[in-house]
Order: structure tokens, then sequence, then C-alpha cells
């Protein structure tokens, strides 16, 4: 009960326009679940067709801790795309993180 009163207590006011920020945290919640969901699915596709065929497993990833990315992977290609998707998310997070800084000052 505390929490729904809190929620819809709480409105942010988008030149001119009031948004319930309830609004956002159904989004969120809608995100999360959206994204369960998607790795369900892609589970049980990997399980179904995955026993007849033989082949090389690639993966790479990255951890992104701030602006830092702590970058791994199997081969040199993978590692190299995750490099260059890191790379790119780091300068447009900076980017944005500019732009902010300079809408309010």
């Amino acid at each position: 009960m505390f929490i729904k009163n809190a929620v819809s207590s709480f409105s942010w006011d988008a030149g001119g326009i009031t948004v319930d920020l309830a609004v956002f945290y159904a989004l969120g919640i809608a995100l999360v679940v959206a994204g369960i969901i998607v790795i369900v699915a892609a589970i049980v596709l990997a399980s179904m067709g995955g026993g007849a065929k033989k082949g090389k497993v690639q993966g790479a990833g990255v951890v992104m801790i701030g602006p830092v990315p702590i970058i791994f992977g199997t081969d040199k290609k993978s590692v190299k795309t995750v490099l260059a998707l890191a790379l790119t998310l780091t300068i447009v997070v900076l980017i944005i993180t500019v732009v902010y800084y300079w809408l309010l000052r």
C-alpha cells in the first residue's frame, strides 16, 4: 500500500506535459519481463536444434564498469567485434554525458 501511494504521488513535468512516474515503473518491469521471455525462448530453441549438428562455439563478452570496458572472448574475431561495440557504447555514453551537462548549465 505504501509503495502504491508513493508511486502515484510523484509526477514529472516534461515541457508542460505531466507524466505519472508509475508509467516509467510499469515500462521498466515490462522490459525486464520481455527480456526474460527472449532469454527463455533462445534457450528452448537452442536446446531443440542442437543435437544433430557439430560445430565450433565462439563467443565474447564485455562488462562495462562505468566507462571502462572489460572484454573477454574465445577467439580474436569475436573479441574484435565486442571491442568495437564496447568502444562505440563508451563514446555514445560520453557524448550523451557532455550534451546533458551543456543543456543543464
